[in-house]
Order: C-alpha cells, then structure tokens, then sequence
C-alpha cells in the first residue's frame, strides 16, 4: 500500500488535510453568514459585514488572518466575532484526525480512532464533518437548520453509499444503499415520533423539524447504527450540558436551546470512536453472567 507508516510523503499530506481543512472552514464561514440571509456563498467577493470593504487574499489567510489582524477588521477596525477562527481551527482539526484514521490501519491509533481502510472515505468524511460543522454553527446563530445540509446531505448519503460502500463497512453497493436507506427512514422516523409525542405532553412544539431532517441525513452517511448512536449520545450530550446551562449560566429549563449542535457532536463521535463503543457495549450484553 502506498500510504504506510514510513512513506516519505506522508508528513506532507497530513499537513496538507489541516491546510485543506482550515480553509474549508473558511469557505463555511462564509456558508454559516450568508445561507441563513439567502445570499450567494459564491459573490460578492468576501467583504467586512461593517464597512463592506472587500478583504484582499493576503488578509483572508485561514487563521494566520484572524492572528495577524488580532481579530479586528484593517480598514475599520470593527471586532471580527471569534467564530471565525474557531471555525477554521475546528475543521482543520476534524480533517486532520480523518486523515489520521485511513493510516492508523497501519499500526498506531492516535486517540484511539476506529480505523478506515477505504481511502475513498476520507473525501466522503471530510464532506460529512463539513456539513455537520455548517448545521452546527448556524443552528447556534439562527436557531434553523438549512435545507441544504438536511435535505442535502439525506440525498449526497444516499448516492455517495453505493459508490463508497465503506461507508457502511460493506462489500457491495447495493448493501450499502440499503443500510443508507434504512439509516434515513429509522432516523427521519424516531426524531419525528420522539418530536410528536413531546408535542403532545408538553402542548408545544418539542422538537424543529430541522433537527428530524438532520438525523435522516446523518443515517443516510452512517447507517442505523449511526442513528442509534447519535440519538442516545446527543441526549446524553444535551442533557448534561442543559443541566449545566440552568445551574451554572442562569437558564431556565423553559428556555430554547438548538439541538442540532448535540446530534452533530455525537455524530462526529460515531465516525472517529462510535464502533469501538458500540463493540463494547454489544459484548457486555453478550457476556456470561458471573458466576453461570
């Protein structure tokens, strides 16, 4: 395989996954700011919000930018919001850790990541966390979900399954179309359920429906697994940090609070860690009882 432990190039790439993903992050940033306003991510060119003064490319650096100008705009001096850097760090980060799991079937696993062995997985997975990323950080500023990364990414998972059938850790397209399909509709079907019987009890909306598009999505990437995971997990997530939020930051238990950010964090946690766990858990059940 060309890509093992001791290939010269291979420091090289894995500089180049962060590289690649700080400035996907910069072209989400743009994505999180405009979508939400139904502007075109495409034109005008990237310009400040407060004086719309067009940013030149040698001040548009992913990062280096955002340090170099101390977070304030050159021309008007405004406060740039952190989330841009933020951004960037956060999918450089994610891009680099999927690059890391394709070699980490060559022996080490740094973080203990679950292995790939696809290396068309890891453009499938750098467009996944992407989408998770955008969904994330305009449900925390907008409080909605795009149709693009809903709807958008239950309908890419569905055609990327039988092209990648490692997506779904099977051999055949076909089998992968169908795992994607049935990822869809159960996790399209319980957040729908879960949100109508909420509804019920509470009298009020208990659950946006961008957030029930958005598990169908993440099933179509990751399978029914992936939804069983990521539906526990993001309870899990959200209810320790709601709590934290009400004793800690002045909360009320009434108060709005995005849940998309959990479902994507316990996505992510699926794709890097998730199987491990689900093993885990699955030889627990299946252990003898002491003393049988």
């Amino acid at each position: 395989m060309i890509f093992s432990e001791d290939f010269p190039w291979y420091p090289f790439f894995t500089v180049l996954s962060f590289l690649w993903g700080a400035a996907t992050g910069s072209f989400l940033n743009v994505c999180i700011y405009r979508i939400p306003r139904d502007e075109s991510v495409v034109k005008p060119r990237s310009h400040c919000p407060h004086c719309n003064q067009l940013i030149p490319w040698y001040l548009n650096i992913p990062i280096f930018s955002y340090l170099m100008l101390m977070g304030r705009c050159r021309f008007c001096k405004a406060r740039i919001t952190p989330r841009y850097v933020l951004v960037e760090l956060l999918v450089a980060a994610l891009f680099l850790l999927v690059w890391l799991k394709y070699n980490v079937v060559m022996g080490a696993r740094p973080l203990g990541v679950v292995p790939i062995v696809s290396a068309g997985l890891v453009p499938v997975l750098w467009l996944y966390v992407s989408g998770l990323v955008l969904a994330t950080f305009v449900d925390f500023e907008h409080m909605i979900i795009p149709d693009s990364v809903s709807i958008g990414g239950m309908i890419v998972g569905v055609i990327l399954s039988p092209l990648v059938p490692a997506m779904h850790g099977v051999d055949t397209a076909l089998a992968a179309l169908i795992q994607s399909a049935i990822g869809l509709a159960l996790g399209f079907g319980m957040l729908w359920s879960i949100g109508k019987l909420g509804s019920a009890i509470f009298r009020k909306p208990a659950m946006g429906f961008g957030d029930v598009k958005l598990i169908g999505a993440i099933g179509a990437f990751t399978g029914w697994q992936g939804v069983l995971f990521t539906v526990v997990g993001s309870s899990l997530v959200g209810s320790v940090v709601g709590i934290s939020l009400v004793l800690v930051g002045g909360k009320r238990m009434q108060s709005r609070i995005p849940y998309g950010p959990y479902l994507a964090v316990a996505a992510v946690i699926w794709i890097f860690w998730g199987q491990t766990w689900w093993q885990a858990y699955l030889d627990l059940l299946t252990r003898p009882a002491l003393g049988s």
